[in-house]
């Protein structure tokens, strides 16, 4: 069983990750109805693996003989005119993500739960990996975004952008 404090911040961590999901769906829908493809591909990916991440964090905490409980996920409320809205969103979005990890990492520190510390590990570096990636596209969008040719181009490349699983083990 894990800690009661670590439990519940880790059951709120996972209806977050199905938030995000459907923060980064909310994303893809809006760069359809832009005609930008590649970005609402780019998008759909990252909403597969923030969902994969809230079913890593389940499957995590039943192998803990810990109970999940699902909570009814939120509406996105990001407003979205501009094609760099939803780069600037998801990177906030993320820096916020980061910081709720930060927090679970911390009451596991707190209790020398060192189970816990190394599963996060793996979410520690990927929130690195997701800020990264978003504060890049955000540079290319301000970059070539302004300019057809470049913003086609920049669409082009994240419609290659393909899903790969998480390599997790748990």
């Amino acid at each position: 069983m894990l800690n009661e404090t670590v439990a519940k911040l880790l059951n709120a961590q996972i209806n977050q990750e199905f938030y995000s999901a459907y923060l980064y769906l909310h994303f893809a829908n809006f760069y359809v109805e832009q005609d930008l493809n590649g970005f609402a591909n780019w998008y759909q990916v990252q909403a597969q693996e923030e969902r994969d991440h809230a079913m890593l964090m389940t499957q995590y905490m039943q192998n803990n003989d810990t109970k999940v409980t699902y909570e009814a996920v939120a509406k996105p409320d990001a407003k979205l005119t501009g094609h760099i809205d939803a780069l600037k969103a998801g990177l906030a979005h993320e820096q916020y993500v980061t910081g709720l990890i930060h927090k679970i990492y911390e009451a596991a520190y707190e209790i020398r739960d060192f189970r816990t510390m190394q599963f996060l590990d793996w979410f520690v570096k990927e929130q690195g990996e997701e800020e990264k990636n978003a504060t890049d596209l955000i540079k290319k969008m301000k970059l070539f975004g302004s300019d057809a040719k470049g913003l086609y181009l920049l669409d082009q490349e994240l419609a290659a952008r393909t899903y790969v699983a998480p390599s997790l083990v748990l």
